[in-house]
C-alpha cells in the first residue's frame, strides 16, 4: 500500500541516502498530500487501501491541477512533481511499482524570479541589530555575522558544531547537499563575534562529561537551534534595524553572493563557496547584478529620466 511505501521511502532517505531532516519532512509533506488527494478526491478510497499500481499519469496531472486551483506557485507544484518522480523511482528499484507515472508528466515552467537580497547597508544594519548587552543578543550577532559572512544555508548553519569552526584560521567545515563537505572562509568581524559568543554559549550549555557533538548555536536551554529559531532571530533583527522589506534567512545567502559578485568575485569562486553542484545555479546572480546596475543607472544618469 502507498502509505507503507512512503514509510519505506522515508527510511531509505534517512538510512541510506543520508538526506537532512528538513528534506525528509518536505518529501513526506508533499507525498502525503498526494495520497490524501487520491483518497478524498480522485479515488474516494481509504488512505490505507491505495496501492502504487492504481496511480497513473492522469492521477498525477489531476493532482497538479488541484494544486493550481489551490493557488500554489509553479515552483511549489514542480517540487511536488519532483517528489513523486523520486518516490516512484525508489518504488521501481525496490520492486514495489512497475512504472514511474510521474515521468510522463511535464514539469510546469517556473516563473522567472530573482532572489530577494538586501543592500550592503541593510545587511550590515541587520547583522548589527542584536543587543550586545544580552546573552542571546551576543549569540544572535555571531549567528547573523556568520550567516552573512559565509552564505551558508540555514540547515548548514544550525548543523555546525564548535569543532567545525576555527576562529584562528577563520574557516569552517560544513556538510552541504548530497552530504558533500566543503571549507568556507569568513572574515574578521564574524571571527570576533564568535569569540565573544563562545563564553556565553558555555553558560547556556555547561559541559558535563565528554560529548561527541557540541552544537555551536544553542537556545536558552542549551539545545541546538532549529531552522525556525533562525527565522525568528532574523525577524527580530529586521524589525530592530527598521529594514522594511520582508526577508528570509536565505536572503542573507543571496546577499552574500550578490555582494561578492558586485565586488569582482568570479562565478566559479562563488559556486564553490555556496556549495552549488552546477554553475548554472550560481549564474542567477549575474542577472541579479545586472538588475542592480540598471537600477543605479536609472537613478543616477541624467539621460535615464524623462524630461520634465
Amino acid at each position: 500500500m502507498l502509505v507503507d511505501d512512503l514509510m519505506a521511502f522515508d527510511r531509505n532517505l534517512r538510512d541510506e541516502r543520508g538526506v537532512s531532516p528538513h528534506t525528509r519532512r518536505s518529501y513526506l509533506h508533499d507525498l502525503s498530500r498526494f495520497i490524501d488527494f487520491l483518497s478524498g478526491t480522485f479515488l474516494s478510497k481509504e488512505v490505507g487501501s491505495i496501492a502504487a499500481g492504481e496511480v497513473d499519469a492522469l492521477a498525477i496531472r489531476s493532482f497538479l491541477a488541484h494544486l493550481r486551483k489551490e493557488g500554489l506557485a509553479k515552483s511549489s507544484i514542480g517540487r511536488h512533481l519532483s517528489a513523486l518522480r523520486t518516490f516512484f523511482t525508489f518504488l521501481m528499484r525496490e520492486g514495489r511499482a512497475e512504472a514511474n507515472p510521474a515521468r510522463a508528466v511535464t514539469s510546469p515552467r517556473p516563473d522567472a524570479t530573482l532572489p530577494r537580497t538586501l543592500s550592503v547597508e541593510e545587511a550590515s544594519a541587520v547583522v548589527e541589530a542584536p543587543d550586545p548587552d544580552a546573552a542571546l543578543g551576543v549569540r544572535d550577532r555571531a549567528l547573523l555575522e556568520l550567516l552573512y559572512a559565509t552564505g551558508l544555508r540555514v540547515s548548514e548553519l544550525v548543523g555546525l558544531d564548535v569543532a567545525d569552526v576555527d576562529v584562528v584560521s577563520r574557516q569552517l567545515r560544513t556538510i552541504g547537499k548530497g552530504r558533500k563537505e566543503r571549507v568556507v572562509p569568513f572574515g574578521q568581524k564574524a571571527a570576533a563575534a564568535i569569540r565573544t559568543y563562545l563564553p556565553v554559549r558555555d553558560t547556556l550549555r555547561p559541559v558535563v562529561g565528554a560529548r561527541d557533538r557540541e552544537p555551536l548555536f544553542v537556545n536558552s536551554r542549551g539545545a541546538r537551534l532549529t531552522d525556525r529559531s533562525v527565522r525568528r532571530i532574523l525577524d527580530r533583527a529586521l524589525f530592530s534595524a527598521e529594514v522594511e522589506r520582508h526577508a528570509s534567512p536565505h536572503a542573507l545567502r543571496h546577499s552574500f553572493a550578490t555582494h561578492l559578485l558586485a565586488a569582482g568575485a568570479d562565478l566559479r569562486t562563488i559556486q564553490e563557496l555556496l556549495g552549488h553542484a552546477s554553475l548554472s545555479t550560481t549564474q542567477k546572480y549575474t542577472h541579479l547584478d545586472v538588475e542592480r546596475l540598471i537600477e543605479v543607472y536609472r537613478k543616477s544618469h541624467p539621460k535615464a529620466k524623462p524630461s520634465e
